[in-house]
């Protein structure tokens, strides 16, 4: 009778433990993400360099359409870059921003289009005071359709400059996010002399503040 009353108390055991795993295994799927839950809408990315990124990134900020702006180095063979390293010219990085946009809202095309007007793509390594490679003006495409987006709003702004649009369009190199005290520079910065002088008017100037 005791071990029949053993062998029922450990059947019962089991059978608790076993609802209370499927219990947890049903929970974490409730909690995990779905990877075949299709309400999120798709985004893309780009990723370019116009001068200074303090600049270009308090312009794309401010788009709608646009989820993230991350401030970095990219299109240098030096690993892991800092900005001192960044600020000799010798490190072969531009300096750029990675943009997380849904292209439902706002287009690739639109992006250049406020890229063109955010810089000048005929200053060969230079942007305003900004000299130096690490300054030059690129397009650093993510596929194809990127690739002939760009060349296309290359040769149509070269209509309307005398000087040639220097702009590079290249394969997306290795992304190297800037250190943590560049991003939202001017969000966090805006009296700053550099954001006083040189982004508040670039940004007036689109319309943007």
């Amino acid at each position: 009778m005791k071990r029949a009353h053993q062998l029922i108390h450990c059947t019962l055991f089991f059978l608790i433990t076993f609802l209370g795993l499927l219990a947890d295994s049903d929970k974490k799927d409730d909690m995990s993400p779905d990877l075949d839950d299709n309400t999120q809408p798709p985004h893309e990315f780009a990723l370019i360099g116009g001068g200074c990124f303090w600049c270009t990134e308090a312009v794309f900020e401010k788009l709608d359409g646009v989820l993230e702006v991350i401030s970095g180095y990219a299109g240098g063979d030096l690993k892991n870059p800092t900005y001192k390293d960044i600020c000799t010219g010798t490190s072969g990085h531009a300096e750029v921003i990675r943009i997380k946009f849904l292209p439902e809202i706002i287009s690739f095309s639109k992006i250049l289009q406020t890229f063109g007007a955010a810089h000048d793509p005929t200053t060969l390594n230079r942007q305003g005071a900004d000299v130096g490679t690490q300054y030059r003006s690129t397009i650093m495409f993510y596929n194809e359709e990127q690739q002939k987006i760009a060349q296309l709003w290359k040769a149509k702004l070269a209509e309307k400059f005398e000087d040639p649009v220097v702009t590079e369009i290249v394969p997306v190199p290795k992304f190297y996010p800037a250190e943590d005290y560049h991003q939202d520079y001017y969000a966090k910065n805006p009296n700053q002399g550099y954001c006083s002088f040189v982004i508040r008017p670039k940004l007036k100037k689109l319309g943007l503040e």
